[in-house]
């Protein structure tokens, strides 16, 4: 299984509040139809918790490490060919095309890395 890590910078004209709705509201049920044709096995979004004290205490322990992002968008496919295009129809060619052109919505999207990976879990409860 691999995981696709989008850790998510609200575009500089949204509010946190207008950033959220859309991300949760609009962007997400957009994902959730176009998940089965991307070869989604699950995608979740997590949303900063708003507690500015404690996230610059965060940064602070870092050695002054920049802000927190707004949130990570985290998408599971089988394999990294999924993410390639694999077999690419035009239907999953269009839904990419769909997500990315909605994500300039509310993304800061130069500002957002992303990047592939597999988990290596050591504890769960």
């Amino acid at each position: 299984m691999i995981k696709l890590t989008f850790c998510l910078r609200r575009r500089p004209d949204l509010s946190v509040e207008e950033f959220r709705r859309y991300w949760r509201d609009e962007h997400g049920p957009l994902v959730q139809a176009r998940a089965e044709v991307l070869g989604m096995h699950k995608y979740q979004q997590v949303h900063t918790v708003d507690e500015p004290e404690l996230h610059a205490a965060l940064q602070q322990r870092n050695g002054g490490a920049p802000a927190p992002y707004d949130g990570i968008a985290e998408v599971w496919v089988d394999d990294v060919e999924t993410f390639r295009g694999g077999a690419g129809t035009t239907e999953s060619k269009q839904a990419a095309k769909d997500l990315l052109e909605d994500e300039a919505n509310f993304i800061d999207l130069p500002n957002s890395p992303m990047w592939l990976g597999e988990e290596v879990v050591f504890y769960e409860r």
